[in-house]
């Protein structure tokens, strides 16, 4: 019971995921916004360091998150196998 009911609020909540993405360039602003926070200065190695530590931990964590959705929604696999004795004739 609990696979379809989290199917069904997977579908609801799908279009407004959709709605909330971020266009590569706003991404690209918002990671700058972040490493300027930080004390990061724009054009140097340690900024370039910063925005590439940024995208890998979104990599990771996508990686991650897709690795669980996987787990879950499969879960483990039982396999059955039978075996019929005869007695002897």
């Amino acid at each position: 019971m609990r696979r379809p009911l989290s199917i069904v609020l997977a579908l609801l909540c799908m279009p407004l995921a959709a709605c909330q993405t971020m266009t590569p360039e706003e991404r690209r602003a918002a990671d700058e916004r972040t490493c300027a926070g930080y004390g990061f200065r724009r054009g140097t190695d340690a900024m370039a360091q910063c925005l590439l530590d940024l995208e890998l931990d979104r990599r990771a964590e996508m990686r991650s998150w897709r690795d669980r959705q996987a787990s879950t929604m499969w879960g483990p696999m039982y396999v059955e196998r039978r075996i019929i004795i005869k007695d002897g004739d």
